[in-house]
């Protein structure tokens, strides 16, 4: 026999001798052994609870027996061991049977109409693992059902069998500890807050689906899936997340072309068995009353109407190679006088593309449209931002991976609020702060990822980030100069004029690896594809010749756009000064834009606006064209997340036709946009070879990345401090030198969050925060309404004290109301500019001390 390998012991399970590696739970050989031990709390992301004793075995050590079976959810293996479980072991099984019987006492006869019929671990184990009859008659226990623990989650307290596996969830995976178990002995139950009959604090968590899907016997439930469907009714299929970037497997059911349910896929190297409950619950957008499943074009009268698809690309194409040309009819001056014809389109893909899409959409903008203006970041931006992405993003491929963060040292987070912007790289930085990595914030206060992840902040005022970069407490500097430690920085530090520079100097200084981590699923791919002004596809400068004339060759063109191109907001200035006659717009939100009254103004003023868009908008309403286009359930393609790791899927939907074609009972005609836009280039005499995902993708594929052999510097703009605030008014009066900070909130009226009310209950609500020394100040105490003014217009919420330095000002950037959202950009205000506060009162008695 060899001998045992180091790290492992020998042992035997049920007449079988096995090596396994030290502090493995005997469960989990059994597993590798093929052997199925019933169970219902244990889970392999859970630590043991051994609270359900279903899985009991019979062990035998230094040639005894133990005198009663063993949980073998909660006992380690160890040098010869000898393991029956219930295959070889008339004990184990009966006691099995025992635990099953017991377990059952009380439980209800809902199997007709419970959710969890047909896929529930409990009716399966009854049948292996349970008697033919029971011996007990007594009444059963019974509670009203069901109790809404949350907007989502509801709960049937009489089918629990108190395995933990939703406590121990909320506890350690998501470190929401809302929902309990509650009183003691017979009455044990499920339930949040304190009291014995679960009608205490809602739990409030951004992860609380997956206490349903866990859940071993239905005992929690989805109050949007609840009573909708049969498991044998549903046809399954796998899909990626596309609410944020990370990538997350998920498995899609759908029935009578409409998804009725989405559950997290398992995916170990990606999302483990989690997703957020924004990707879990935000499904029902595809079938909004909103959605465009016909194509549209402008007529006389000023109206959209419905047309053929035939006859909107050509009016779409005539249009665009019209504004391409400057051939279209010149403009008149107020005196009368023409003046010199508009010329050009620029291109607004937003980030919420394929991978396969984001390709056509780079080819169309330099092949059909003969341009660099070209940008899909809906959002701030910067110069700065550009020179980073280009160093340290663009054609890079797979970078610094969840394992990585599980396994560094040292997590730094910059701009980078995790559990709102990114909830499941949240999720692994929470894992690897309780196995000892040392997650550190870059931030202004201590928010709930803060605490969750252990509770370090590097504090500092809005605006001030890159200076705190540059000084950084020695501890925390020291633990990024260990190997394998990692900077993580958002997309907000576009934000802050000097951040993404000080964040190059920061890892150049320390070793660290560097990975940017935005909030929309189309990001990362779209910097990779080349919608950006000054990168094509693969990483290549546009300012490169060599880069040009190779790209130019495959694509079997002469040569290529050589001037850098505009960024989103110079695009909409240059439509709105009448310097561009045409836009194209894929996907954007104008509130999400940092100046929504400039995008307005440039809409209105294009002579050419065409939309390719799922549903209305402010966008469709400028449109001289709308183009629809497939949502993710209809369509394959690929997202590249913040990782760099391409993450495919197939069509869950096929909406060619029938009633998987339909959308609130009209049938659907949407097409994926790279074949909109390969089929809108035909009709401008060019070819993209974009007909189909896997044609695009496998283009973009071979052209493989084209990233120069050194990278270029991120150089901070001159006066750094506060720069894109210049213009702004400074506060003065009761209120002086405030200053803004500011997030968005995950779940915060998007608009893939249509038709969600259950959803959006579960919402944060949102807050206005000062320190306490500055709410004093202002005469404001706890949950008094507070006003924040902007240059155009004003935001009234609660206050709430927090540990922000003094004289800032943080609130969300992004509310939802009742009109519509209100976005701090649209009130003219930036994160570390002056923001004034009104609704106080200096001797306020009930100011906090």
């Amino acid at each position: 026999m060899p001998p045992v390998p180091e790290g492992h012991v020998r042992l035997t399970i049920d007449d079988r001798i096995v090596d396994a590696p030290q502090g493995e739970l005997l469960i989990r050989t059994c597993e590798r052994l093929g052997i199925v031990v019933p169970r219902f709390c244990d889970h392999p992301l859970l630590d043991p609870a051994g609270a359900c004793r279903q899985c009991l075995v019979e062990v035998e050590m230094g040639g005894r027996k133990m005198p009663k079976p063993q949980a073998s959810c909660t006992m380690t293996v160890a040098t010869d061991m000898v393991v029956n479980t219930q295959m070889t072991s008339a004990v184990a099984d009966k006691a099995q049977q025992g635990v099953m019987e017991l377990l059952l006492i009380n439980h209800p006869l809902d199997c007709p109409v419970c959710d969890k019929g047909g896929e529930c671990p409990l009716q399966n184990q009854a049948m292996s693992s349970g008697r033919a009859e029971s011996r007990f008659v007594e009444e059963k226990r019974t509670f009203a059902k069901p109790l809404p623990i949350s907007d989502e989650v509801l709960l049937d307290r009489e089918r629990c069998v108190l395995c933990q596996r939703c406590t121990r969830f909320s506890r350690q995976i998501a470190g929401d500890q809302f929902i309990e178990l509650l009183e003691r002995g017979a009455h044990q139950q499920i339930g949040t807050e304190e009291t014995a009959f679960g009608e205490g604090e809602d739990f409030q968590s951004y992860f609380s689906g997956n206490t349903i899907q866990i859940c071993p016997v239905g005992a929690l439930t989805s109050a949007s899936y609840r009573f909708r469907s049969r498991p044998f009714d549903l046809v399954s299929t796998p899909g990626v997340a596309e609410h944020d970037s990370s990538g997350a497997s998920v498995r899609r059911d759908w029935r009578r072309g409409a998804v009725t349910r989405v559950l997290a896929g398992d995916d170990p190297e990606v999302n483990e068995e989690w997703i957020d409950d924004k990707t879990r619950f935000a499904f029902r957008y595809t079938q909004s009353a909103q959605r465009i499943t016909r194509p549209m074009v402008r007529g006389e009268d000023g109206a959209l109407v419905e047309a053929s698809w035939t006859e909107a690309l050509e009016r779409a194409a005539a249009l665009l190679v019209a504004a391409r040309d400057g051939s279209g009819p010149a403009p008149v001056g107020e005196d009368g006088e023409e003046l010199a014809p508009k010329r050009g389109v620029g291109v607004l893909p937003g980030g919420r593309l394929t991978l396969e899409d984001a390709y056509a959409y780079a080819k169309f903008a330099r092949l059909a449209l003969g341009t660099n203006d070209v940008d899909a970041r809906a959002r701030a931006h910067s110069d700065e931002e550009l020179d980073f992405l280009a160093a340290h993003v663009a054609g890079t491929g797979l970078g610094v991976t969840y394992g990585d963060l599980e396994e560094a040292p040292a997590v730094l987070t910059v701009a980078l609020e995790v559990e709102e912007e990114a909830p499941i790289v949240f999720l692994r930085l929470r894992k690897a702060a309780r196995t000892g990595t040392a997650v550190h914030h870059l931030g202004h206060w201590s928010s709930p990822a803060v605490v969750k992840t252990g509770g370090r902040l590097v504090r500092c005022a809005p605006g001030q980030e890159p200076a705190a970069l540059a000084s950084l407490p020695d501890p925390v500097a020291e633990a990024l100069a260990q190997p394998g430690a990692v900077v993580l920085v958002g997309e907000r530090a576009a934000e802050v004029p000097g951040l993404y520079a000080a964040v190059s100097d920061l890892v150049a200084r320390t070793g660290a690896r560097v990975a940017w981590v935005p909030r929309r699923a189309g990001e990362r791919g779209a910097v990779d594809t080349g919608l950006l002004p000054t990168v094509l596809p693969g990483g290549r400068p546009v300012a490169d010749d060599a880069a040009r004339a190779t790209l130019a060759s495959s694509w079997g063109v002469a040569d290529l756009p050589a001037t850098p191109g505009r960024d989103a907001t110079a695009i909409l200035r240059a439509a709105a000064d009448g310097e561009l006659a045409g836009l194209v717009v894929g996907g954007v939100e104008l509130a999400d834009l940092p100046d929504p009254d400039l995008a307005r103004a440039a809409l209105a003023a294009a002579d050419v606006v065409v939309s390719l868009e799922l549903a209305h908008s402010e966008v469709t309403a400028h449109a001289d064209v709308v183009l629809p286009v497939a949502p993710v359930i209809n369509k394959a393609g690929t997202y590249r997340n913040w990782e760099g790791r391409d993450r495919r899927f197939a069509t869950t939907i096929d909406p060619s036709g029938g009633s998987a074609g339909r959308v609130g009972g009209t049938a659907a005609t949407t097409l994926p946009d790279c074949r909109v836009l390969d089929t809108l280039a035909v009709e401008m005499d060019v070819d993209l070879f974009t007909q189909t995902p896997e044609v695009a993708g496998a283009e973009l594929a071979r052209l493989g990345t084209g990233r120069p052999a050194t990278r270029g510097a991120v150089r901070a703009p001159e006066h750094a401090e506060h720069a894109e605030h210049a213009g702004q008014p400074a506060a003065t009066g009761d209120n002086p030198e405030l200053r803004l900070a500011s997030w968005r909130q995950l779940l915060d009226g998007g608009a893939l969050l249509a038709d969600e009310p259950d959803l959006a209950g579960t919402a944060r609500p949102p807050r206005i925060r000062l320190s306490a020394t500055t709410a004093r100040r202002l005469g404001f105490a706890e949950d008094d309404p507070a006003e924040v003014e902007g240059p155009r217009g004003s935001l009234i919420l609660p206050v709430e004290v927090a540990d922000l330095p003094d004289d800032v000002v943080w609130v969300p950037a992004r509310v939802p109301g009742e009109n519509g959202v209100v976005t701090l950009a649209g009130l003219g205000l930036g994160h570390g500019g002056p923001v004034r506060l009104g609704g106080g009162s200096p001797s306020h008695p009930g100011s906090p001390s």
